[in-house]
């Protein structure tokens, strides 16, 4: 079983900041982490090397310093990682990255499956997933949370909706998109660690992959954003005064202004 997970990075606070000009997230390796949801991911693409045999790939678009959170997926059970990083990427939106993606996964060739976090938390879209896989022309299922029968061919998975659940089958190659119950995410192991620091570790640009120029980064992107802005958040005090009932009052008072 050949497997590919995706992995993106997102800052590693809530103090998102945003280029005044392109409005965009400004993207800093030194602050960024590793998406929460794409761990689910790599755990899942681990656990199927595990049963199947074969390999799991990382794959990523992104700055130079995104390699750190590529081999830190090397060190809890991918075998090899190809990072996608070129100037001419910056300021993609989902339809962007989804079609740069897509040339990263044929470049990498022959795959199975490929797995996505459900979304990105700095983003919150859940579209690249999807998009990746009509890119590639596969079948895609959103919002597994358990994948009940994996085989060489097929596989069978439990998918949330807001009624309840979905079995599915889907023929591969495919694409899934997983959320957070579906597993544990495994701590890097020394092994793991030493074997992430020398693993094989590959990176592309734009002319590597034959991208279409008009199709990527921020030219590529039809989302144009008009404005964007981080609300300014300011704190008040009031201090109550006097005896206990006075006070009491005074929070009654307060309530019934808020309500």
């Amino acid at each position: 079983m050949r497997t590919i997970v995706c992995i993106k990075q997102v800052p590693s606070t809530n103090e998102v900041r945003l280029d005044p000009e392109t409005k965009t997230i400004i993207r800093d390796g030194r602050q960024s982490v590793t998406n929460p949801f794409d761990t689910y991911a790599i755990e899942q693409a681990v656990q199927i090397k595990e049963l199947l045999g074969g390999e799991v790939i990382g794959l990523s678009m992104g700055i130079p310093s995104t390699e750190r959170l590529l081999r830190d997926a090397m060190s809890r059970g991918v075998d090899s990682s190809l990072l996608l990083s070129d100037r001419s990427f910056a300021g993609a939106d989902t339809l962007a990255t989804s079609y740069t993606l897509s040339l990263g996964v044929r470049s990498i060739g022959d795959f199975d499956l490929i797995l996505c976090g459900k979304m990105a938390v700095d983003g919150d879209t859940a579209q690249i997933g999807p998009e990746l896989a009509e890119n590639l022309g596969i079948p895609h299922v959103t919002d597994v949370v358990e994948l009940v029968e994996v085989s060489e061919e097929k596989i069978l998975c439990k998918k949330a909706t807001d009624k309840g659940h979905q079995i599915l089958e889907v023929d591969l190659p495919a694409l899934i998109t997983v959320v957070k119950d579906i597993n544990m995410p495994r701590l890097p192991s020394i092994p793991g660690i030493e074997f992430s620091l020398n693993a094989p570790f590959d990176i592309r640009n734009a002319t590597d992959l034959n991208a279409d120029t008009a199709r990527i980064g921020l030219s590529g992107s039809p989302t144009q954003v008009v404005k964007t802005y981080i609300p300014e958040r300011t704190r008040t005090a009031v201090e109550l005064t006097g005896d206990t009932e006075s006070q009491v009052k005074g929070i009654m008072k307060i309530i019934e202004e808020v309500i």
